[in-house]
């Protein structure tokens, strides 16, 4: 591809937004939101109402049928299929953070599936969520993943030709990027700030202004907002020139107050405000040029 065909091909995604719905999460349940899904049909369900909607990205936490996070390979290999059986062209981002087990066991699926992209936790931290009504912790967890954890990650994903997403919940956790850069560790990358959790940077728009100037030139990034405030995040990620995420692992509620009913009420929202504010969504082609996925594959070879 000449130079002159490149820039063309860049100038015309340049305002494309690549949307990422989060199906299920591991912490939430029926209890709390009756529409998560927990078998590989209800997944496979989700994930084409996202994509209907304008979603191009899954992002995925398995689960056994009846519901338990799982991070066996057989649920996340079901779970995968399944939703590739329904959308052929869906690009697949599978989580490793967990809590309680071995790096080894956290990597595993990734390294026998070879998804588009994984979720690389750049820090150890508190990870919780308080409720003022009930004056407690809805959860509260220490999350573990010291750097020679987060460097062991990344070797696998890179060995695959999984990109790593890298997941900064503060600013220390983005700054975790640039010695990793410089040791020629990580490569082709993508980050999402993700701001909402105790233990992290707060659901301030000012913090996310701040953080996105902080990520390295040239890396694409996305914005995960925690509960109702996600959706002011939303379009101050669009505004910002960001991407951006949505999904019941995230947030089970419209911008009205109701609970939305699929992941692909929350995807239409968040298409809505990508529109106002004067863009559109990436097809799955230009989310993959966007995100540089074939790049990140190419590594593999190397």
């Amino acid at each position: 591809m000449s130079d002159e065909s490149r820039k063309n091909i860049e100038d015309e995604i340049s305002d494309k937004v690549v949307v990422t719905c989060a199906l299920s999460g591991a912490v939430a349940n029926r209890s709390q939101c009756p529409y998560i899904p927990y078998t590989p049909e209800e997944y496979a369900a989700e994930a084409k109402r996202a994509y209907e909607a304008g979603c191009t990205v899954v992002h995925i936490h398995a689960r056994r049928p009846d519901g338990t996070p799982s991070y066996l390979i057989e649920d996340f290999k079901n779970i995968v299929e399944a939703i590739k059986a329904e959308v052929p062209d869906m690009i697949i981002n599978l989580s490793t953070g967990a809590v309680g087990l071995t790096r080894e066991q956290r990597i595993a699926h990734v390294v026998a599936l070879k998804p588009d992209i994984a979720a690389l936790n750049m820090g150890t931290m508190n990870y919780a969520k308080y409720s003022p009504k009930r004056k407690n912790w809805v959860f509260a967890f220490e999350f573990i993943n010291s750097i020679w954890d987060i460097e062991y990650f990344i070797e696998n994903m890179v060995k695959v030709g999984t990109k790593p997403e890298c997941e900064c919940f503060d600013l220390g956790h983005i700054e975790t990027i640039y010695p990793l850069q410089d040791k020629g560790v990580l490569k082709i990358f993508q980050v999402s700030i993700i701001l909402g959790v105790v233990g992290g940077a707060s659901a301030d728009p000012r913090n996310l202004v701040y953080l996105s100037s902080k990520v390295p030139a040239g890396a694409q990034w996305q914005v995960i907002g925690i509960s109702k405030e996600q959706w002011q995040l939303v379009m101050q990620a669009v505004v910002l020139g960001g991407h951006i995420r949505v999904g019941f692992e995230d947030n089970f509620y419209l911008p009205t107050g109701e609970m939305a009913k699929s992941n692909g009420e929350l995807v239409e929202e968040a298409v809505k405000v990508v529109k106002k504010a004067g863009k559109d969504v990436a097809t799955p082609e230009e989310a993959r040029k966007i995100l540089k996925l074939d790049q990140a594959r190419a590594l593999a070879t190397q």
